[in-house]
């Protein structure tokens, strides 16, 4: 009986000294299943052009959610191919649902959800959003060009050093801007940056 409580006794130690190394191991798991933000591209469009009226996109603007499609699949930048995960559009207006019929056409061939839970200002609730609940290390958001300044300044970005510019110019439709994230979700200003798409005739120009 004294060989039995013997071993008993030493399972019980060693099941004490494993169990911290298990709980740890479990919290390491969590904290790389939640994402965020961390080491995470975003990769930013205005919506595609829009008509003289009428809430959807011009023939020019339905071209470039057209090519969006060759172009975000993979988008191939600085030598990485990056594949969005997750889209992501300001929610539809009485004025406009430009941003979900901007990215519809690459939707259908990732096979992806146009995901749109926020309206255009609330820029603070969609990072927030994202920095809790995300898991895809790729996100392609569509937006209104008079909101994503702020969209990039609640990143923790500053929009005129990303764009050049104090706001979005109104005539603008041909810009990409890719902001990158480090391990621990901040925004790495040194490695985020303005892209010009040159993917119809006069952009760029």
């Amino acid at each position: 009986m004294n060989t039995i409580w013997r071993k008993r006794a030493w399972m019980l130690f060693s099941l004490s000294l494993l169990l911290p190394t298990l709980a740890l191991a479990h919290h390491d798991h969590g904290d790389k299943s939640s994402r965020g933000l961390s080491n995470v591209t975003v990769l930013i469009v205005r919506h595609a052009e829009k008509p003289a009226s009428g809430n959807g996109l011009s023939p020019q603007g339905e071209q470039r959610a057209q090519a969006y499609v060759a172009y975000f699949d993979p988008l191939q930048l600085d030598g990485q191919s990056l594949l969005p995960g997750r889209l992501i559009a300001t929610r539809d207006s009485k004025s406009s649902i430009r941003p979900r019929l901007t990215l519809t056409p690459l939707s259908q061939r990732l096979g992806l959800p146009i995901e749109q839970p926020y309206a255009d200002a609330d820029v603070d609730k969609l990072v927030k959003s994202l920095s809790k609940d995300n898991q895809s290390p790729v996100v392609l958001i569509a937006w209104h060009h008079g909101h994503i300044d702020k969209l990039l300044e609640a990143f923790g970005g500053d929009a005129k050093a990303i764009t050049g510019h104090k706001s979005w110019p109104s005539d603008v439709y041909d810009w990409l801007v890719v902001l990158r994230f480090d391990a621990d979700g901040h925004l790495d200003a040194s490695r985020s940056q303005l892209v010009q798409e040159h993917l119809l005739p006069g952009d760029g120009g």
